[in-house]
């Protein structure tokens, strides 16, 4: 079982990024937990940062974060 679990990036935090609706991204599983309590941000392998707050399920898969945990970054 893997300490990443997928979670998608909404358009609260860097919206200047442009995909905030487009993609899913690997997020360690603590990071989230500590956020859904905290609000405070996360950051995704790809470096992508946010406030989890949609369903990353309806989203693809960011391919740089793909790419790292595929590379063992993850």
């Amino acid at each position: 079982m893997s300490s990443v679990d997928i979670e998608q990036r909404p358009r609260t935090y860097r919206p200047e990024d442009g995909d905030e609706e487009r993609f899913a991204h690997y997020v360690p599983k603590s990071s989230i937990v500590e956020s859904a309590v905290t609000g405070t941000p996360v950051t995704a392998l790809c470096g992508k940062k946010w406030v989890p707050s949609r369903d990353p399920e309806r989203f693809p898969i960011c391919p740089e974060c793909k790419r790292i945990k595929a590379e063992g970054g993850g």
